[in-house]
């Protein structure tokens, strides 16, 4: 199978490309290919002749994202746009990476693949618009993603929420984490495992969420990776209210992974998948 994977130098990315490194891979960073240039796309696309793409690449910062709106819809929209009609041009299968930002947060259970989408920012709008223009591919998946760690790999420099948090509980220092909102962690080892089994399954294109199974609030997450490192840490609480953000955030944005699982593939629950990131990748 011959895979063009985009954002390949990202915490997904990188994990995308371990876990098809016995496929032919063409990993691109975002200074190789811009996917926000779509003639570049296209013969990038024309010239590897994948059969899929992983799309990877995505604008994620939040904040900046509200003063900075025409580059968070250059990525994160018409960037997807460019790669599904390239899918579409070679034939190839599309995996697009979304986010929980989709939803408003204003939910009490799990977010289910059919509940209806209310952006609330930029960045989430112009990711909403992603997810639409994946359709453009013959075949394109929409994984839904949330609060992403993991081996972040070589040379890269980002290392996502809860890689920052485990480095100051390691360090000793005070760790301020939002006592009000609740997710669903996600490991990109188990996303990119994932992703295998979407393809080679077969499954039927559309939209997934493929977090780890369960939710809990950023003070619990860095509290049970605190157990399992066998250290004491010292929180500083946060709340919504307490800080100044540029964009909203949503308060409740736990997703459910149970589509996958009916389709057999069954995601483990973020406090196995913690305990494995934490013990250096352990399967």
């Amino acid at each position: 199978m011959r895979v063009l994977v985009t954002g390949g130098g990202g915490l997904l990315g990188a994990a995308i490309v371990r876990e098809f490194q016995d496929e032919d891979v063409r990993a691109f960073a975002h200074q190789q290919l811009d996917v926000a240039n779509e003639p570049a796309v296209a013969d990038a696309v024309a010239s590897i002749k994948p059969q899929v793409i992983i799309n990877c690449a995505a604008y994620n910062n939040v904040d900046q994202a509200e003063r900075e709106a025409e580059t968070a819809l250059r990525v994160n929209a018409f960037g997807v746009l460019a790669l599904a009609r390239a899918a579409r041009d070679a034939g190839a299968a599309l995996v697009h990476y979304s986010t929980d930002f989709v939803f408003d947060g204003e939910s009490e259970r799990p977010y289910v693949e059919d509940d209806r989408p209310n952006p609330r920012g930029i960045y989430a709008a112009s990711k909403l618009l992603g997810d639409w223009f994946a359709a453009d591919a013959p075949r394109a998946y929409v994984l839904r993603v949330e609060s992403l760690f993991g081996d972040p790999g070589p040379g890269a420099v980002r290392r996502g929420s809860l890689g920052t948090i485990v480095d100051r509980i390691r360090a000793g220092a005070d760790v301020p984490v939002f006592v009000d909102r609740t997710v669903s962690p996600s490991y990109t080892a188990d996303i990119a495992r994932a992703t295998r089994g979407v393809l080679d399954r077969g499954l039927p294109a559309g939209v997934y969420h493929c977090v780890n199974e369960g939710f809990a609030s950023w003070a619990e997450i860095a509290g049970e990776a605190a157990r399992l490192l066998g250290v004491s840490w010292k929180m500083k609480p946060l709340t919504l209210e307490s800080v100044t953000l540029t964009a909203p955030r949503p308060r409740f944005c736990a997703m459910s992974p149970a589509k996958l699982a009916a389709a057999g593939i069954v995601m483990p629950r973020w406090e196995d998948a913690l305990d494995r990131y934490l013990r250096g990748g352990a399967a």
